[in-house]
């Protein structure tokens, strides 16, 4: 068994969102007991660029970010590392690669450029996805980073073969936390239809999703937001989204960075909107509000 394996011999427990604690009962036998709303805000693309390395941080520091996903090939992955040891309270994971990048694994070729390529190179055998991924895993390991969640670049563990070699990391790596990119119902204004009803028809995938990762002992958090409004939100969205927070454990997924030239210059379609994301995040009215419906923030960690 390898260093990395041995953190798997001691996982973190995470009891059930809904067993997590209560509000007391009180005095009262006959109050019913109400769940608690916990909230993991997790940003993704961690390692992207130093500018949105440093949008991370500051939407940790100074408003309500709790998490965040590192990118392994990443060309600021360096720069992001130095970042999480200086802020230890922020929770690190995982944000496997498949699509767009380069690979870590000699001769170092390039990622397929977009999903319908990476249908293609996976139908063709030309990508060894598990021995890509677990390659991503070690370098953030050996960073001296101990990551408590998984999740994917463009949702790629949507796709069977790519769920099945997550949840075999998960087991492998003692990395209990896995995604689950389906978006709670939710109606708060400024989501396109289009994204809305795509939504949707991921639905018919969720079952043997959670099949999957439930024979591989991963956990989820109860509910999962972000999907929709991806790249699409400002604070009157994101209170929006607050308002209709379920009880249980939910996981925010959020894109927030700094825009200057460095990635002003990059391939992503995400940009300016990663400013206004991380406005939003760092949002007196945004914190208020978390304050005032009772929402704990919470990590991996904590769950």
């Amino acid at each position: 068994m390898s260093g990395h394996e041995k953190l798997a011999q001691d996982p973190p427990a995470r009891p059930h969102g809904r067993e997590l604690a209560n509000l007391p009962a009180g005095e009262d036998p006959l109050r019913e007991r109400i769940p608690e709303k916990l909230l993991v805000v997790n940003a993704d693309d961690f390692g992207f660029t130093r500018d949105v390395n440093e949008g991370i941080v500051h939407a940790h520091t100074h408003g309500i970010l709790t998490a965040t996903t590192l990118m392994a090939n990443g060309r600021a992955f360096d720069h992001a590392v130095e970042l999480a040891k200086r802020h230890p309270s922020l929770d690190i994971g995982c944000h496997l690669v498949l699509v767009g990048g380069h690979s870590l694994l000699p001769p170092h070729r390039p990622y397929p450029r977009d999903l319908k390529a990476l249908l293609a190179a996976m139908a063709k055998r030309e990508l060894a996805v598990e021995k890509e991924l677990a390659a991503q895993v070690e370098k953030i390991l050996d960073a001296g980073m101990k990551p408590t969640h998984l999740d994917t670049h463009k949702h790629t563990h949507l796709l069977p073969p790519v769920l099945d070699a997550v949840a075999r990391l998960s087991r492998r790596y003692g990395i209990p936390w896995v995604r689950r990119p389906f978006d709670y119902p939710m109606s708060a204004g400024g989501v396109p239809i289009g994204r809305r009803l795509l939504s949707r028809s991921l639905d018919f995938l969720r079952r043997r999703f959670h099949r999957v990762l439930s024979s591989h002992g991963c956990k989820t958090t109860d509910y999962f937001a972000g999907f929709q409004l991806t790249g699409h939100f400002r604070t009157r969205e994101l209170v929006a989204l607050l308002e209709q927070l379920p009880p249980g454990s939910t996981e925010f997924m959020t894109h927030p960075g700094f825009c200057t030239e460095e990635l002003l210059s990059s391939k992503t379609r995400l940009k300016e909107s990663r400013r206004r994301e991380l406005d939003a995040l760092t949002d007196e009215k945004t914190r208020d509000t978390v304050k005032r419906l009772g929402i704990r923030l919470v990590s991996y960690r904590d769950l």
